[in-house]
C-alpha cells in the first residue's frame, strides 16, 4: 500500500490505479472515501470484499461537478438542479431515478443511484482527472466507525487498499446528508452534513423526515446499527448518565465519559471525562476521531452524554444513537 501527500503526481497515480480496476481511499469534506471505477465491476467487488459488505448495500457515485449529473441519473426533477446549485460541492447526497447505464452493484439491485460532488481539493482534483464516476462508501470496515483522517484508513484496511490520497483531517466529519427525490416530495433518507432547514430554504418546500410507504429506498448508513466502535457504548441523558457511571464505576468497570463541556463538572469519581464541543458542527468534526481513539485505550464503556434534541444536532444525534445500536448488537 502506498500512503502518498498530494501532488499532481499523486492524483496521477491514483487514477491510473482506478482505470486499472485498484481500489484507492482519497479525502472529502465528510469522512474518507474508498474509492473504485464505478463502471468496472470487478473494481466495485474488492470494495465490498475490503469492508466486509454486504452486496446489497448501495454505494454513493462520487461526481466531479453537476453537469455529469445526467450521466447517471434520468428524470432528473427540478428539486435536484436547485439543491445541486446551492450545496454543490459540498456534503448533500441525491438519490434520483439510475440511468440505464449504472451498474447493478451501485445501487444494490435498485432502480436509484445516490449522487454528489465532494467538497475537498484532493477529491476535485482526482475526480476532474478521472472523468468518470468514483464510488465511494466510507474507507472502513462495515459497521465500524468511519475514518476522518488517512491514519484511519491505514489502520483499518491495511494493504486491502492500494493507495490512500492524505488530504487531512476531514472538516465535516460525518457522511453527507441524503435526499431522496424520486417520489415526487424531498425526503430525508439520512442527516448529514447539510441542515434540513437549508435545503427546505431553497426548496420553499418542507422536507419529509421519514418515508412514504411503498416508496423504501436503501442507502448507506440507514441501518440501525452502524458507525459503531468496538468497545460498548451508551448514549444516555444527562440525568442518567451520572447514575450510569457512578453504577459502573462501583463495579470495577473501566469508564469514559463524552460529555457536553465541562459535564457538569464538579462530579468526582473513578472515570475518565472528555469534554466534547458545545457547538454541533464543531462535535460532529471530532467525533469520529474521539471515538477511535478511545476505542484503542483500554475502556470497558463509552458513555455519551445526549445531545440537543435540536435541528443542529440531527446528524450526530443519529450516528451516537446507531453506534449504541451496533455496540449493543455485538455484545448479545
Amino acid at each position: 500500500m502506498k500512503t502518498e501527500t498530494i501532488s499532481q503526481d499523486a492524483i496521477h497515480t491514483a487514477v491510473e490505479l482506478l482505470r486499472s480496476g485498484e481500489i484507492v481511499a482519497f479525502p472529502t469534506e465528510t469522512v474518507y472515501g474508498l474509492g473504485a471505477d464505478a463502471a468496472n465491476p470487478l473494481a466495485l467487488r474488492r470494495v465490498f470484499e475490503a469492508k466486509g459488505r454486504p452486496v446489497d448495500h448501495p454505494l454513493i457515485v462520487h461526481i466531479a461537478d453537476s453537469s455529469q449529473l445526467s450521466g447517471w441519473a434520468r428524470d432528473i426533477p427540478d428539486e435536484a438542479w436547485q439543491l445541486a446549485e446551492s450545496f454543490w460541492p459540498g456534503p448533500l447526497t441525491l438519490i434520483l431515478q439510475r440511468h440505464n447505464r449504472v451498474l447493478n452493484e451501485v445501487t444494490g439491485g435498485q432502480d436509484t443511484v445516490g449522487l454528489r460532488v465532494p467538497d475537498h481539493p484532493v477529491a476535485a482534483a482526482l475526480l476532474r482527472e478521472f472523468g468518470g464516476g468514483v464510488a465511494a462508501p466510507s474507507a472502513n470496515r462495515f459497521g465500524r466507525v468511519s475514518p476522518t483522517k488517512a491514519q484511519h484508513v491505514r489502520d483499518e484496511l491495511g494493504a486491502q487498499v492500494s493507495m490512500v490520497l492524505d488530504g487531512g483531517p476531514c472538516r465535516v466529519g460525518v457522511e453527507s446528508s441524503i435526499i431522496s427525490l424520486v417520489t415526487g416530495r424531498a425526503v430525508l433518507l439520512r442527516p448529514g452534513g447539510v441542515l434540513v432547514s437549508a435545503m427546505e430554504d431553497v426548496l420553499r418546500q418542507s422536507i419529509a423526515i421519514t418515508q412514504p410507504i411503498g416508496h423504501e429506498v436503501r442507502v448507506p448508513g440507514a441501518l440501525a446499527s452502524h458507525y459503531a466502535p468496538v468497545t460498548p457504548l451508551e448514549l444516555h441523558a444527562t440525568e442518567v448518565l451520572w447514575q450510569r457511571v457512578f453504577q459502573l464505576s462501583t463495579e470495577g468497570s473501566k469508564v469514559v465519559i463524552l460529555g457536553l463541556g465541562d459535564a457538569g463538572g464538579d462530579k468526582t469519581g473513578d472515570f475518565a471525562l472528555v469534554p466534547m464541543p458545545v457547538q454541533a458542527d464543531e462535535y460532529a468534526r471530532v467525533l469520529y476521531s474521539t471515538l477511535r481513539s478511545l476505542d484503542s485505550a483500554g475502556f470497558d464503556f463509552l458513555l455519551i452524554e445526549a445531545p440537543p434534541d435540536t435541528s443542529p444536532w440531527l446528524a450526530v444525534r443519529d450516528r451516537l444513537r446507531r453506534a449504541a445500536q451496533g455496540t449493543l448488537q455485538m455484545s448479545t
